[in-house]
């Protein structure tokens, strides 16, 4: 393979030497890398081709690894990772044992901090930044943040610390118009009045400035010298930072390595102030069909370079996806029902609210990334008699839990939670697995959880929970498609906590919740072929659970095996253990806790981590087999062990 100038770059220090000429053609190397790469892994594409040229810059004038860059979500470091040592690993990018599509820290010194959610960066950067301070030390500290995310609630409260804060840091304002989908809100119209409005520029260059030139002019200026901020007030959105104590500088052309060196080293020579650099991108920059579609493109699987089609497996029945149920069903009630409206963070392609946005566009919220607001909003609806769904992804409904406590569940709101990609997710691993839900969920008083095992169940807990229920009410389900086709059969409604019996068999019974009822049917075949029929359970509800079903359960069976997609602390299988235990049973049976281990799961392909874990069917029949045979001849005793 010829020498290339990527292939001389090691560390930053490399690119250094550089110069802007060969800078750019840098860039453009890196790009070919990426488009190569992301196109046989998967990944967040789009984002990460628009920011290289910031990368390089950044890199090149701040000293790196001393001086601290603070990326937000990382959905945008491919080239920082590239550029960092990580050259020759990126071919493995969110591959198992490979390198993660986002900063972590144990990777690279380079990556100051794990990141995966919106909006942390400048809370994060600050708190490094003050640490030096107080520490004596003296390094620069860089948050590099998109519009996107700056809509995040966190973003704002830290910039209002940093406005009135005696530490000095440099926020990079990635400015593309997009965060996932296209931007909504104020914030987003207030950036996008730099790309129109030249008023300011052409009256302080025409007049303002030619004022100084002059004796007379200066006297004028020293008299009305309100006039610029007065200027600024009218016509400029870097005047709202700068009211906040924080020096706006901008807009830079984020695509022109030269401009933006000399930005950079500007700022750079001024550390102990805060300071903003707005800087002006284009996602996907340099590969057209990305340029073309970035929503497509932000976060793709595999795909052809060569026509941007995305590759997908060849499938003798297409069966529709979880989300593709929940949107298309969402729509089908709320053809009858006119008080259901939707919400959603910026995910309204992803969580597959699109049809439902074209069909009732005054009835679909989008809120940006701000899925605390989401949750708040939604219940100032409800307290006026509408019924909010939100969906949102299982790793960003974590955001607002005190939102759920607090302002939803306290009221006892009738409010429908939709937790899309709950379970393990796969290659963008620990910041994006939805393993949580369910344990904090659990928490929340008066609240009802339900997790479909199919496409059709999905629909009918839908309609359940809309028409039958009050109070909050949660349906979670997984990424992938469904294992049913979900006909459109007619919507029915579920008895409140009750769940539904597959098989009867006899000693052990495998009670499964979600996409898991089809690991417990799979472990059910193998222990068939050990001589043990074993009952299968489709449990429907983790919270309520039927005290009266669950009590004729366990006097039935000797052990009872429990199967989640969530973390085993706090989750299903605790549930049923608690009610376990709080029931009056002569004989208790054995309880096995099958679920993800407490920990933060690294990423790689869904089937290889649950191997891994010993979480496939073959690992855990032999587990199940060995429990039951060590329960026969003892008392039984009550184990919650992770499988």
């Amino acid at each position: 393979m010829p020498e290339t100038l990527l292939t001389t770059i090691n560390d930053p220090s490399d690119i250094r030497r550089l110069s802007v000429k060969e800078l750019t053609q840098l860039a453009a190397e890196i790009r070919e890398l990426m488009i190569d790469v992301v196109s046989r892994t998967g990944g967040h594409l789009a984002p990460s081709l628009g920011a290289v040229e910031l990368t390089l810059a950044l890199h090149y004038c701040y000293n790196t690894p001393t001086d601290k860059i603070v990326w937000d979500v990382g959905h945008q470091a491919y080239a920082h990772k590239i550029i960092t040592g990580r050259r020759e690993q990126f071919s493995t990018l969110r591959q198992f044992n490979g390198i993660s599509g986002f900063p972590r820290v144990e990777e690279s010194e380079y990556d100051t901090a794990s990141a995966g959610h919106a909006s942390t960066s400048i809370s994060t950067a600050l708190g490094m930044a003050v640490a030096r301070d107080l520490k004596g030390e003296n390094f620069s500290v860089i948050a590099v943040i998109g519009d996107g995310s700056l809509s995040g609630g966190l973003a704002f409260e830290g910039l209002n610390n940093l406005g009135s804060s005696n530490s000095g840091m440099t926020i990079v304002l990635n400015d593309n118009e997009m965060s996932i989908s296209r931007n909504v809100g104020a914030l987003s119209r207030y950036l996008t009045r730099v790309l129109t409005d030249k008023r300011y520029t052409r009256i302080k260059t025409e007049i303002w400035d030619r004022l100084g030139g002059t004796s007379v002019g200066k006297s004028i200026r020293g008299i009305v010298k309100s006039i610029d901020d007065a200027v600024k007030h009218a016509v400029i959105p870097g005047k709202l930072f700068e009211d906040m104590g924080i020096r706006y500088l901008g807009p830079v052309d984020g695509h022109n390595i030269a401009a933006m060196i000399d930005v950079f080293k500007s700022v750079s020579q001024q550390p102990a102030i805060p300071q903003m650099v707005h800087v002006i991108t284009k996602k996907g920059k340099g590969y057209r069909f990305a340029e073309n579609d970035a929503t497509k493109y932000h976060g793709i699987g595999s795909f052809s370079r060569d026509t941007g089609d995305i590759i997908k497996k060849t499938v003798l029945s297409p069966k529709p996806t979880w989300s593709d149920v929940f949107g298309d069903t969402l729509v089908e009630i709320a053809s009858e029902r006119k008080e259901v409206v939707a919400i959603t963070a910026a995910m309204r392609d992803g969580t597959k609210l699109t049809s439902f946005s074209k069909n009732f566009p005054d009835r679909f919220f989008d809120v940006g990334i701000a899925e605390s607001h989401a949750v708040t909003f939604a219940s100032g609806l409800a307290h006026q008699g509408l019924v909010p769904v939100v969906a949102l992804y299982s790793t960003f409904l974590q955001r607002s839990l005190d939102q759920l406590l607090h302002d939803v569940a306290l009221d006892r709101l009738h409010v429908v939670f939709c937790i899309d990609r709950a379970g393990i997710v796969g290659d963008d691993g620990p910041t994006h697995h939805g393993i949580f839900d369910l344990s904090f969920v659990r928490s929340i008083p008066g609240a009802i959880i339900m997790a479909p095992s199919s496409g059709n169940e999905l629909r009918q807990m839908l309609h359940t929970a809309i028409s039958d229920y009050s109070g909050p009410v949660f349906i979670r389900y997984p990424r992938g498609t469904t294992p049913d086709k979900a006909e459109k059969s007619p919507l029915v409604s579920l008895p409140c906590g009750k769940p539904e019996t597959l098989r009867k068999g006899k000693s052990i019974a495998l009670v499964g919740v979600g996409d898991f009822v089809a690991l417990a049917r799979e472990v059910a075949i193998l222990l068939q072929e050990h001589g043990i029929k074993s009952t299968i359970i489709d449990g429907r509800f983790i919270k309520p659970l039927d005290r009266n079903f669950y009590f004729r359960l366990f006097k039935a069976h000797q052990l009872i095996v429990t199967f989640e997609n969530n973390s085993v602390a706090g989750g299903f299988g605790s549930a049923v253990g608690e009610l376990l235990y709080s029931l009056d049973l002569k004989n208790r049976p054995d309880l096995l806790t099958v679920g993800l281990p407490d920990m933060f799961i690294p990423h790689g392909d869904r089937n290889v981590l649950l191997k891994k874990m010993e979480l496939d069917a073959v690992s855990l029949t032999a587990r199940i087999l060995k429990r039951h045979t060590e329960s026969e001849p003892r008392s039984r005793k009550h184990h919650m062990i992770p499988a």
